[in-house]
């Protein structure tokens, strides 16, 4: 969740850069620091806490420069501290790198360069990184670029980087590999970040690079090459992002401008694609594939996250309304195995960023054994709509709060409309059955505005739960996977612990953790299944301390009420 910002051009560029910082804090941080090109050298500046910390502790520094690089760190090696924060230093001084990534063989490459006589000041891997840049360029008497480019060809792992060297203070060169970056493209200047937020103040003119590529601004000027060395042409992409899309337009905090966002959100999901009242559902970035996905044998969801959920709901749907058979796997562990993906099955990736690793890197798998590859995301022109077949974007708009609301409602309607696209050219929907589906999908917005009439009384149920230290989320068929995400979105935010459940599987182990200090949430639509989970909340309700199994295992105590639901 590391922040990148870099700017060089003929601005100031230490505010610039603590702007975007700040703007970037949404993602999670544990430190910051900038490294600045002034009249004394190259300077890193770098301290433990917040951007504003850092902000403070240099009033009475020399911040002067029109070249600079800032970072927001979220730790992998090494504690939360000053000296494992970014910027780093090259052992010479002569560079100073932010990173975001990890390297997964930083250990022998680190080992290698302490017998050459390299000493290190922190305990990170990005640490390691520039000192073989640094190396490199002494051993093979190259520029800096040109080390850059060959330490990628050794480093394993993950990176988004960009460099600045005191020998060349109106330079920086950047690289990619699996972590995003972005390039916003203003007059006669450069601006870098991990994405558009800290940028859409000054460019809508942007350059997402794509993995193993290197961008360097000399001079005023900006050449891409990729790992090979050959001169790329990047394609410079004009965003539809306002500044106040990203501000928090008076609501406290961005979650919850996020959470009243979402009646607009969903409508974008579906403008120009569902009219109820003529009877169509046009989803254009899946048109040529859309054959091919009727006439599919099995889908693959793959996500991380909150993307997962939305996909373990697209599940049921599919398989409900297109009679498909559905599969849905974490990103993460469909990429380290050697999962079975024939030719001709579809491979649908959810990501909000568009720029998920682990996503990314199960796509780049599917996509090798023959697959259909079909991308749901938000951010046009990200990495997964490039690497995909076909797709469709969410347009839930800018999304500044760290744990998804508004993505994961846009994600489920975005999968809804595929669903019910896919089971009518398949013809597993009767016509009458897609008019409602399409009569009532445009009815969503106007419902979740109803729910959110409803704030104020949950801030006052929540109130009654802000001392208990887990929670219990269950429901049935679709709904437990709502009942997952509710239970992410309480541990994300709360740092509570919680869990998620099928309902129907609180008897297999869960009920020996209800009593009265276990809140037990359920999501009760009024479905097939309703009945059902009024008979599981009638169980949580008879459930008291002094209640016990067979086993005998709790003693009972009449004086102890009923556990909260």
């Amino acid at each position: 969740m590391c922040g990148i910002v870099a700017y060089v051009g003929h601005r100031d560029a230490y505010p610039l850069i603590i702007k975007g910082l700040k703007r970037l804090e949404y993602r999670g941080y544990d430190s910051a620091g900038v490294a600045l090109n002034t009249g004394d050298g190259l300077q890193v500046y770098k301290k433990k806490g917040k951007v504003s910390d850092l902000e403070a502790s240099l009033t009475d520094e020399n911040l002067k420069s029109n070249v600079g690089i800032g970072h927001t760190r979220w730790a992998t090696h090494g504690e939360p501290s000053d000296r494992n924060s970014h910027p780093h230093y090259s052992h010479s001084g002569n560079l100073a790198i932010i990173h975001n990534g990890i390297i997964e063989n930083y250990g022998a490459i680190k080992l290698n360069l302490q017998n050459k006589g390299y000493e290190f000041r922190s305990d990170t891997d990005s640490e390691v990184f520039v000192n073989f840049i640094e190396d490199i360029q002494k051993e093979t008497y190259s520029s800096i670029e040109e080390a850059i480019r060959l330490a990628m060809q050794e480093v394993v792992g993950a990176y988004a980087i960009v460099v600045m060297s005191k020998e060349h203070p109106d330079q920086l060169i950047a690289a990619r590999k699996g972590s995003p970056l972005v390039i916003g493209v203003g007059e006669q200047e450069y601006f870098f970040a991990s994405d558009a937020t800290p940028i859409i103040e000054y460019t809508n003119n942007v350059i997402y690079l794509d993995d193993f590529q290197i961008a360097v601004v000399r001079n005023g000027e900006l050449t891409v090459k990729n790992i090979e060395n050959i001169i790329q042409s990047p394609y410079i992409q004009h965003i539809e992002m306002e500044l106040e899309a990203i501000e928090k337009g008076g609501y406290e905090h961005f979650m919850l401008k996020e959470i009243f966002e979402q009646p607009r959100s969903v409508k974008d999901c579906l403008r120009g694609r569902v009219n109820a009242d003529e009877g169509h559902l046009v989803l254009g970035g899946l048109r040529e594939y859309l054959d091919d996905i009727a006439k599919s044998q099995r889908i693959v969801i793959v996500a991380c996250g909150t993307s997962w959920h939305a996909g373990l709901v697209a599940e049921y749907i599919f398989e409900e309304l297109a009679r498909i058979p559905v599969e849905v796997e974490y990103a993460s562990e469909f990429r380290y195995r050697n999962p079975i993906i024939q030719e001709g099955d579809v491979v649908i990736a959810i990501s909000q960023s568009g720029e998920t690793m682990d996503t990314l890197a199960a796509l780049e798998l599917a996509k090798s054994k023959g697959a259909i590859i079909l991308g749901i995301c938000n951010v046009v022109g990200a990495s997964i709509p490039r690497i995909s077949h076909a797709g469709a974007y969410t347009h839930a708009g800018p999304e500044i709060g760290v744990a998804s609301t508004k993505a994961f409602t846009a994600q489920v309607s975005v999968l809804t409309q595929m669903a019910i696209a896919v089971a009518r050219r398949k013809g597993s929907l009767h016509e009458d059955t897609f008019r409602r589906f399409l009569f009532e999908l445009e009815r969503i917005p106007e419902k979740i505005e109803k729910v959110l009439k409803n704030a104020e009384k949950v801030e006052q149920i929540s109130a009654l739960f802000s001392n208990a230290r887990n929670f219990i989320y269950l429901g049935r068929g679709l709904n437990f996977p709502v009942a997952l995400e509710g239970a992410l979105k309480l541990k994300e935010i709360s740092y509570i612990h919680a869990e998620g459940y099928p309902a129907a599987e609180m008897k297999h182990g869960p009920i020996a953790l209800i009593d009265e200090d276990m809140p037990v949430v359920f999501i009760a639509t009024k479905d097939q299944s309703y009945e059902k989970i009024v008979s599981n909340i009638q169980e949580v309700k008879a459930r008291k301390e002094g209640n016990c199994g067979s086993n005998g295992r709790r003693q009972a105590n009449s004086n102890h009420g009923r556990p909260r639901h």
